[in-house]
């Protein structure tokens, strides 16, 4: 008598079959595996790379037009970043002005350059005749003030009084201003012990500058804490 479990059929072995070159999932994993790799050498090539762009060879004020001979080369990693530099021996267009102070050594943004057109300054000359800070330099931040003449000054029972005159305070002119130039102890600009300065006075503050400059009085100019140089 032949029993249930020896009718039953024997089970197969299920075999694994070796993936080809035509099974598209071995494809797929190549290509990405060698994706993953160049995207890895690229990324390892691009953030060692160094790219030649410009620096200021010196402090750059606003309203200096910006001349190759004004820069200087240097070698810096900057990856995505490079196209908001002016890379080395690219043309600079001979209208373009620095629209802030770029202080020496400092790399040249797009963004600090443009047109004259778009400055609000505009340069007043300066003659100091007291005592000037060494921090006063080209680039530097500075306020202006104005020191009456006491002789100019009336008195307290007004003019014609025979009393001592009450001497009008010194007063700030203008603050934080860019100094774009001082002049050499050698240049002619510089006589008597006096220093001129070429300032940037805002086009809204010029009356007031302008009108100090013809009263009875000295200029007094005081270097910015921090300030740029």
């Amino acid at each position: 008598m032949t029993s249930t479990i020896d009718r039953l059929p024997a089970p197969t072995v299920a075999r694994v079959r070796r993936p080809t070159w035509r099974d598209p999932r071995l494809v797929l994993g190549i290509v990405l595996v060698a994706g993953s790799v160049a995207l890895g050498s690229w990324a390892v090539s691009t953030a060692g790379r160094t790219v030649a762009v410009y620096a200021a060879a010196g402090p750059l004020t606003p309203g200096e037009t910006l001349d190759v001979s004004a820069l200087r080369t240097v070698d810096v990693r900057l990856g995505a970043q490079e196209d908001d530099y002016f890379v080395a021996g690219e043309a600079v267009p001979e209208e373009l002005v620095a629209l802030r102070v770029v202080g020496d050594g400092e790399l040249v943004p797009r963004s600090a350059v443009g047109d004259a057109a778009e400055l609000a300054v505009r340069p007043v000359a300066i003659s100091v005749t007291g005592g000037l800070s060494d921090r006063v330099t080209d680039g530097a931040l500075v306020d202006v003030w104005f020191v009456p003449d006491p002789d100019t000054t009336t008195g307290a029972g007004g003019a014609g009084k025979d009393v001592a005159p009450v001497p009008e305070p010194p007063y700030e002119l203008v603050g934080q201003v860019v100094v774009a130039q001082v002049a050499e102890a050698s240049s002619t600009l510089v006589s008597g012990g006096a220093t001129t300065l070429h300032v940037l006075v805002p086009t809204d503050s010029l009356p007031e500058v302008l009108g100090a400059l013809a009263a009875e009085g000295e200029i007094a100019v005081v270097p910015v804490a921090g300030g740029a140089s």
